[in-house]
């Protein structure tokens, strides 16, 4: 019974910036681990990030590491993902998902999941 929504979606330039932000409802943040995934047309789902209950531990993509940054909120029962240096490879739909367990983890297997927010970077 957590829902997640996310917003901060849209259209950039390539090297441009976006921060993503995803509000959970319901059963809230409860000692769960916090992530972005993403799937572009035609693509399998791909791992992101993901951010510790506490916020103290982190991991990213390959990909994305050194460009996005995931951060929480629980105070606001908010988690984001701030993406800088976008390219047009990072287009996709994004999606903040929540796990059952504290810890940060490279998985797609998440408990509970958001509708998806598209980023759209043109070159």
């Amino acid at each position: 019974q957590v829902q997640l929504v996310e917003s901060g979606g849209g259209s950039v330039q390539s090297g441009g910036s976006l921060r993503l932000s995803c509000v959970a409802s319901g059963r809230t943040f409860s000692r769960n681990g916090l992530g972005w995934l993403r799937q572009a047309p035609g693509k399998e789902r791909e791992f992101v990030a993901a951010i510790s209950w506490s916020g103290g531990s982190s991991a990213y993509a390959d990909s994305v590491k050194g460009r996005f940054t995931i951060s929480r909120d629980n105070a606001k029962n908010t988690v984001y993902l701030q993406m800088n240096s976008l390219k047009a490879e990072d287009t996709a739909v994004y999606y903040c998902a929540a796990r059952n367990n504290p810890a940060a983890v490279v998985t797609l297997k998440f408990d509970y999941w958001g509708q998806g927010t598209q980023v759209t970077v043109s070159s």
